[in-house]
């Protein structure tokens, strides 16, 4: 009786000590499995939000900060000037630059060096029969050095080839014209083709300087004293003579300009041409008339799925330059994207069709087949079709319509954000800044003869502005200026300022210390006797172009980019922070 009473005990305890195991069991399974589905959601949330950055940019964090710092999908306004193709250190994970249409080596030491053996072998022949016919005449007197200059004789282009390579060490040169006599006699003249060693792109310009030029004792050419940028006036490129009923007429001003740039517009051809390619083609969205780095980064992100596409990119020539760099403070339409950048380049790297030449074939073709079946078009009206889902479609025209949505769902980078950043690369490479700016950077950089610092100095609404940068008006003031320059920049030394304070005599307490030199002390290479000033005048059908704001700011940052030494505001001159105030 006592143990059965003790087995009904113990059964009725462990009925109650059952259910408070599985219910233990049951609260940390279900526990863990919360935890499971919470990191499976956190992990799906990261994977479809996440971005990685683009390999182009890797090699420039600032370019990555600038253009990821996004509020409510749009871009920060910013004084600089965004880096391009041609600026770029590529990444080892870049693809490589493409070469040059016809690539010519540059003239070094070594090629020199070859030249004088050459000239050597050929010198040594001509004075073995010399030396054949001196045995005839004994009595023949001995040959002494001529002091006569003949700017032909190969040897004085071989002493100003090795001059220049002394004289400037930042730039490779290529394409040495034949020296042609100068005003006077010991003088020569030489023109030649160069590049900035510190640019990627394979782009030249042309100097031609007036040398002076005597000959040792040993009789070898010596040259004493070079002229400056553009002095050598015989060896420019020869005026347009005037025809013979042109009597009495003005003679053509000698030109200088670069007559190797081909922007012209290409041509799709026969109509065969145009329906057996495939093109993408975006509408005009919300970018236009945003900041220029903005149209950079959508730009690129066109470009760069029509390559992943393997398709012909439809481009608008015309830009709408943002109010921020106009002192009208108002947004300009039909600016032509070759007053920025470089059209010739572009064709040659890229697969590109000009919008308004692509409709009128597009417009052609349909009305002139209207019995049979028009021109295949796939539209596309969000971003959020990828171009990964695009890849296997066969029409012939991809449209992607940016129109009707808002912003920022009508930004054409867009397109290029979450997965399908793994697959779009932003094709760098193919942006590079107009040769004709750039044209007027290596004029300006010349006439200081590449020989120059640099410091950048931040002003404008930054300084005003003292609640984001409360030190910047006090540390850019011409005292400080002055105070901070003393240990970075050797006195007596040509320094340029690029700058976006507007008051031209702001820094002439820096003159009594350096060469000081500004962005207006040259401004007649843009005025309307300079060949800029004509030739963005033929693109714009005979309207004369206005030197902008950005095209300022342009030259501007790639004279400085070429400074030997370069002082920043916000690392060099200011505590204050390039964004504001806990940004650094």
């Amino acid at each position: 009786m006592k143990d059965s009473n003790n087995t009904s005990s113990s059964s009725s305890s462990n009925s109650r000590t059952e259910p408070i195991a599985q219910n233990l069991i049951k609260l940390i399974s279900n526990l863990c499995f919360s935890l499971f589905v919470f990191s499976v959601l956190i992990f799906t949330v990261i994977a479809i939000t996440y971005q990685p950055p683009d390999p182009w940019l890797e090699s420039s964090p600032a370019l990555t900060n600038l253009f990821t710092k996004t509020e409510n999908a749009t871009f920060h306004i910013d004084s600089s000037i965004i880096k391009t193709g041609e600026d770029l250190s590529p990444s080892p994970q870049d693809p490589p630059l493409p070469p040059p249409p016809t690539a010519t080596a540059a003239v070094t030491e070594a090629v020199i060096e070859k030249a004088e053996e050459k000239f050597a072998n050929s010198t040594s022949t001509s004075s073995a029969s010399a030396d054949a016919d001196a045995d005839i005449d004994a009595d023949a007197p001995t040959p002494s050095c001529d002091k006569t200059l003949n700017c032909s004789d190969p040897r004085i282009l071989i002493a100003i080839q090795r001059f220049n390579l002394r004289a400037f060490k930042s730039i490779a040169f290529f394409d040495y014209q034949p020296p042609v006599n100068g005003s006077s006699l010991g003088e020569c003249d030489v023109a030649w083709r160069f590049r900035n060693k510190r640019e990627k792109s394979w782009r030249k310009y042309r100097d031609f300087r007036r040398f002076k030029i005597t000959v040792t004792d040993d009789c070898r050419y010596k040259v004493v004293h070079a002229g400056g940028w553009h002095s050598g006036g015989n060896a420019r490129r020869s005026p347009t003579r005037p025809s013979g009923n042109a009597r009495g007429r003005t003679v053509p001003r000698v030109s200088t300009r670069d007559e190797e740039i081909n922007d012209t517009i290409p041509s799709l051809g026969s109509e065969s041409n145009f329906r057996n390619g495939k093109y993408l083609y975006y509408t005009r969205g919300g970018d236009y008339c945003k900041g220029m780095n903005h149209y950079m980064w959508s730009f690129l992100c066109g470009l760069g799925e029509a390559m992943y596409l393997n398709r012909t990119f439809v481009m608008d020539l015309s830009v709408c330059l943002s109010s921020s760099y106009n002192p009208s403070n108002k947004d300009e339409e039909g600016k032509d994207f070759r007053y920025y950048f470089d059209f010739e380049h572009l064709k040659e790297v890229s697969s590109i069709v000009e919008e308004a030449e692509f409709l009128r074939d597009w417009k052609k073709w349909d009305r002139t087949h209207l019995k049979k079946k028009k021109v295949p078009v796939r539209k596309v009206v969000t971003h959020k079709v990828t171009p990964m889902q695009l890849q296997k479609d066969k029409s012939t025209i991809i449209m992607r319509q940016f129109d009707d949505a808002p912003e920022p769902e009508n930004y054409w980078y867009r397109v290029c954000e979450g997965q399908a950043a793994e697959y779009i690369q932003r094709p760098w490479h193919a942006l590079w800044k107009s040769k004709r700016l750039m044209n007027i950077v290596t004029e300006i950089s010349g006439r200081m003869d590449w020989d120059f610092d640099a410091v950048h100095v931040v002003r404008g609404e930054k300084a005003q502005n003292k609640e984001l940068w409360p030190h910047l008006d006090a540390d850019t003031s011409p005292d400080a200026l002055a105070e901070k320059l003393k240990g970075m920049v050797q006195p007596s030394r040509n320094l340029y300022i690029a700058t976006n304070e507007p008051f031209y005599n702001f820094f002439d307490k820096l003159r009594s210390n350096y060469k000081v030199h500004l962005l207006d002390d040259y401004n007649e290479l843009w005025g309307n006797a300079s060949e800029w000033y004509n030739e963005t005048r033929l693109l714009n059908n005979g309207k004369p172009v206005e030197f902008d704001g950005y095209m300022r700011v342009a030259v501007d940052t790639e004279v400085f980019y070429r400074g030997k030494t370069r002082v920043e505001t916000f690392y060099n001159l200011t505590r204050d922070c390039k964004d504001g105030v806990n940004t650094c």
